[in-house]
């Protein structure tokens, strides 16, 4: 009877049950550096993708965006500056700056549907965002002298836009504009522009390194068109 017993207990022993794996469910919403952000889980911004496809790059947020903000951070601008963002993208620096600062931001981009995601992010952070729709060789003499700042990231990724970049410079300088921050990767276009600068500008170019929250490394270049 003992053996019996024992070889029935054996049989009906079930063995554990396995445990499951929770999926971590990541956030559609995020705060880096002040800024709140959509994810591409975002019901927000998936619908805007199926609606806006933008080009030219503006898919996504870049993250040498967050270099400049670093920069910024460490050298402020002046409340009230009127401030011209060359290749806006999604806005976050634009939105940066009007935020932390209270400057005036004004979004510039050569591909229109990137603006309504823009407009959703300065919505979601309580912040005006003026946008402008023109390419950077169409803004003239007459357009830049409404700012006191250029700032830009990830905007050199063409060969092209080396020699554009330069003639808007030179632009900027007539048009009384103080100084032009742009962040970048360190690619090759951006290199050679910042070489071919020698002779002509006034500039800085600085190796910055962000470890946290999203980890950027490039360089940054400070053009300075006017000593104030």
């Amino acid at each position: 009877m003992t053996t019996t017993a024992a070889a029935t207990s054996a049989n009906t022993r079930r063995k554990p049950a396995s445990k499951k794996k929770d999926k971590v469910k990541k956030p559609e919403i995020i705060e880096e550096m002040g800024v709140l952000r959509m994810t591409t889980k975002h019901p927000t911004i998936r619908k805007l993708k199926r609606k806006y496809p933008t080009s030219i790059h503006g898919n996504k947020f870049w993250s040498s965006s967050y270099l400049l903000m670093d920069y910024l951070t460490d050298n402020p601008p002046k409340k009230k500056h009127r401030i011209l963002d060359l290749g806006c993208g999604w806005g976050l620096t634009s939105i940066y700056c009007a935020k932390k600062f209270g400057c005036k931001v004004t979004g510039v981009d050569a591909d229109k549907e990137v603006f309504p995601y823009v407009d959703a992010h300065a919505e979601l952070n309580g912040v005006e965002i003026d946008t402008l729709h023109r390419k950077f060789e169409k803004l003239d003499v007459e357009t830049l002298s409404n700012f006191d700042i250029i700032i830009g990231g990830d905007i050199c990724f063409w060969d092209s836009l080396n020699d554009t970049l330069f003639k808007l410079f030179k632009r900027a300088k007539k048009a009384g504009v103080k100084k032009a921050i742009i962040a970048d990767p360190q690619r090759q276009p951006f290199v050679d522009l910042c070489d071919r600068l020698d002779d002509h500008f006034t500039h800085e170019v600085w190796d910055w390194e962000l470890p946290e929250p999203t980890p950027a490394n490039g360089d940054i270049l400070v053009v300075k068109f006017n000593k104030s």
